[in-house]
């Protein structure tokens, strides 16, 4: 995994050694390698993001889980920034993924929207 901020990724996994959080870098560093690897072959990461992410889950990750990890990559990896973009949009259910994008936030997708 190609890093663009090795000291916040060492904090990172330094500060999480609980099973929670230390699973949320397992799974960012295996998900990073597998798009990486489609990359290298050409792939842009658009294409690989989505299908990468379901086989770098071998723990069964939530969906938290998966924010977080798309918010310490957004931060560390060196294609953090396009990973968080493209995020933002395939997660948006109007236009939120838009503004996320414009402002630099990243989108949760572990929200429930209960309509009575």
């Amino acid at each position: 995994m190609k890093l663009r901020n090795q000291k916040d990724w060492d904090e990172g996994v330094e500060n999480n050694d609980d099973p929670y959080g230390a699973a949320v870098y397992r799974y960012a560093k295996n998900w990073a390698n597998l798009m990486e690897s489609e990359i290298d072959n050409g792939v842009v990461l658009e294409k690989c993001a989505n299908e990468t992410s379901h086989s770098a889950d071998t723990e069964g990750i939530t969906g938290f889980m998966y924010g977080c990890a798309v918010s310490v990559l957004a931060n560390c990896w060196e294609h953090g920034e396009q990973l968080r973009q493209w995020h933002n949009l395939d997660t948006q259910i109007q236009d939120e993924g838009e503004k996320a994008n414009a402002t630099g936030g990243t989108l949760n997708p572990a929200l429930l929207n209960i309509q009575v």
